[in-house]
């Protein structure tokens, strides 16, 4: 038995002392090594491939058979290996479910520890403060309750066998100029707007928070003092450890240590070069160290006791998972006159480049790649014998195959060159973020650069448009011209404005980035052999124009709280399809009995679900712009009737005191309503009583 073993042991007990014991144990180099990655900087030649084969490790000490962090991404799913591919985080947004997001969580979790990973990078919950951010397919959506009830969800699946990390702390919601845009927020939007989903994920449990690349109010968040420790800590009581953002992420060895950032990843680089023990107290060394040991004894102490088999991983089960998750986030946003569902004799044309290509996500960092993936096009062919397919690139061809079907499908949206995850730098200045300043030695300039050249990710970042591209909106009228039965799916990870078309087509489907089984899911609900069970965690606007200004190379940007569906009510603006937005095969109506619980019925002729949502308001505010408090989805036969308690955070209706540290109900006359999407009537609203 190891020392290691020993502590865990001990850890059930009395975790402080046992990290402690193990402390002890350890040379000053091995302190020291507890602070980084267990990669040298030459590894990052290899690292995408590194990062593919296995769990990236830091603070491995196999002396004293300490295992270390042992890390994996991701938000789709586990990326070493061939895993499964879920729907992409704003997917299952869409969702509106946190019971599956747990077992997401759950099915993760184990395919990581499969893999020998035991701390996941999986929960990502920055706030999407505009849909241009290119890893907006990252997050869950604009809103910081639902952001926080499925953040939190996912963290408890994850568990019970992965240490959970949730990044990226915090404000990191541009992708171009991540590494060195300026976030200025006041506390206000601080804490009331940007951190309270981070707060409710901490309060699930989460072991660690990832830090972020960009700065807060001036200071890069890996050396955030304010963030890292007088807010995570000294607020929130978190009591984990705080890891850097990847290569880029960590500025200074010591003023990040002293800030609260616990371990540089993945290369031992700054730390690594820096005699710590020399220029930091030895008690700030053994803080991080602590922390470190603490969480990790503590997981390994009451993770589950069973050991995953590899044949867990990609198993029908999770593959199950991943088509479920698909189905239930596939937002229908028109269907006139009642399109869909399509039955199997139809007819069908389908046209589109996407149609025909698996529709995973962007390939950055949170790449997953599934033995085996399901387009659109294997899905509708497997469910309609009388199928043509045309990629649309000769319009023409395509209308004449739109006119002689009885439905048209075309497939269109956004990929990995669209939208994204980069990391580009081509500024050579951008070398500084790897700690080696162009005067040293050449054999440091050679390792910076290599590390820069091979972080690279394939272009993506930003969106450019929020339109589809030209070419799709000109094939999309086209086609709608020659058949009206159009039906149009659109692949994305966010918000796409519709304007120049979607009043021309029968139905909309928005499936996201489905996932592995997301051809088959796009195909049966199609068919109707599944309702399409998303709503919309982002409000999609009329025109780019009425959403919040945003820069994609900005070097300093102000960040207040008005955006989303909150910013359009403020301003007077319709959305083209608003927060909470979805339709299903049936019909629902919801009554407000009191705060907290509502009576829903299903008022059409098939079973169907439904996502009871509560909105407060100010009745006094001009307009009233109602909020998020909670939500419940609701799965009911024909006809029948439920009553249902709806779990409310009232965190959107109070005010923290920046002097205190306290919190109140905000001033006002606070009103809540029931809807099935976010109200355009405030009407049956009852008083909120706090």
């Amino acid at each position: 038995m190891t020392a290691f073993d020993e502590a865990v042991r001990a850890a059930a007990l009395d975790a402080d002392a046992a990290a402690d014991g193990l402390i002890a144990a350890l040379t000053d180099d091995e302190l020291a090594w507890l602070l980084d990655g267990d990669l040298p900087v030459w590894a990052a030649v290899r690292l995408p491939a590194r990062i593919k084969a296995g769990p990236v490790t830091a603070g491995a000490i196999p002396r004293l058979g300490i295992p270390g962090v042992r890390f994996s991404d991701g938000p789709r799913g586990v990326v070493m290996g061939r895993s499964t591919a879920f729907p992409v985080t704003m997917a299952r947004a869409a969702t509106w479910d946190p019971s599956l997001e747990e077992r997401v969580g759950l099915a993760m979790g184990l395919e990581a520890r499969a893999r020998g990973a035991n701390y996941s990078g999986a929960v990502c919950v920055n706030l999407l403060r505009h849909p241009a951010w290119g890893r907006a397919q990252e997050c869950y959506g604009e809103d910081p309750v639902l952001t926080g009830r499925m953040g939190a969800a996912l963290t408890r699946g994850l568990r019970p066998n992965v240490m959970a990390c949730v990044k990226h702390f915090a404000l990191n919601s541009m992708e171009n100029a991540r590494f060195t845009v300026d976030v200025e927020v006041d506390e206000h939007a601080l804490h009331e707007v940007y951190l309270p989903h981070f707060k409710a994920v901490i309060d699930a449990g989460a072991e660690s928070v990832m830090s972020a690349y960009n700065s807060v109010n001036g200071a890069f968040a890996d050396q955030n003092a304010v963030l890292l420790t007088d807010i995570l800590r000294g607020e929130w009581g978190f009591t984990g450890f705080v890891t850097s953002d990847w290569v880029w992420g960590t500025h200074d060895a010591v003023d990040s240590l002293v800030a609260g950032l616990d371990i540089e990843m993945p290369l031992r680089m700054h730390r690594a070069r820096s005699p710590l023990l020399r220029l930091v107290p030895r008690s700030v060394v053994r803080r991080s160290a602590h922390r470190i040991l603490r969480t990790t004894l503590l997981h390994y102490a009451n993770r589950a006791a069973a050991e995953p088999s590899p044949d867990v991983v990609a198993s029908a089960a999770h593959r199950s998972l991943a088509y479920e998750a698909a189905v239930r986030g596939a937002v229908l946003l028109r269907n006139e006159p009642s399109v869909l569902p399509l039955p199997a004799s139809t007819r069908v044309a389908v046209v589109g480049r996407l149609a025909a290509t698996p529709n995973l996500g962007d390939r950055g960092s949170s790449t997953v790649d599934p033995p085996s993936t399901s387009s659109p096009l294997d899905g509708l062919r497997a469910a309609f014998s009388a199928l043509s397919y045309l990629d649309g690139r000769d319009v023409d061809a395509a209308v004449r195959a739109a006119r002689d079907a009885d439905v048209a499908v075309v497939v269109v949206g956004m990929g990995p060159t669209d939208e994204g995850e980069r990391v580009t730098n081509d500024d050579p200045a951008s070398l500084a973020f790897l700690g080696f300043p162009l005067t040293l030695r050449p054999v440091q300039r050679l390792a910076a650069w290599l590390a820069r050249r091979v972080t690279r990710f394939e272009p993506g970042g930003d969106r450019t448009r929020l339109t589809l591209h030209p070419p799709d909106e000109e094939l999309i009228a086209a086609v709608a011209a020659a058949n009206p039965r159009t039906v149009v799916v659109v692949i994305g990870g966010s918000a796409i404005v519709m304007e120049a078309w979607r009043s021309r087509v029968a139905a909309i489907l928005l499936a996201w980035y489905p996932g592995m089984e997301g051809g088959q899911a796009i195909a049966d609900i199609l068919t109707g052999a599944v309702e399409p069970g998303g709503r919309l965690p982002v409000a999609i606007p009329r025109d780019a124009a009425h959403l919040p200004f945003f820069d994609a190379s900005a070097s300093r940007i102000r960040y207040d709280a008005w955006w989303g569906q909150r910013k359009l009510d403020r301003d007077g603006r319709r959305a083209a399809y608003p927060f909470g937005f979805g339709l299903g095969y049936t019909t629902f109506s919801v009554t407000l009995l009191a705060p907290g619980r509502v009576r829903v019925t299903n008022t059409g002729e098939r079973a169907g679900s439904t996502v009871a949502q509560l909105y407060a308001f100010d009745a006094d505010a001009d307009p009233p712009v109602p909020v998020l408090v909670g939500f419940e989805r609701v799965t009911l036969d024909a006809g029948a009737t439920a009553e249902v308690d709806v779990e409310l955070d009232l965190t959107p209706t109070r005010q923290r005191d920046p002097a205190t540290r306290t919190w109140s109900p905000r001033p006002g006359r606070w009103r809540i309503v029931a809807a099935t999407q976010h109200p355009s009537t405030l009407d049956g609203a009852l008083d909120l009583v706090f």
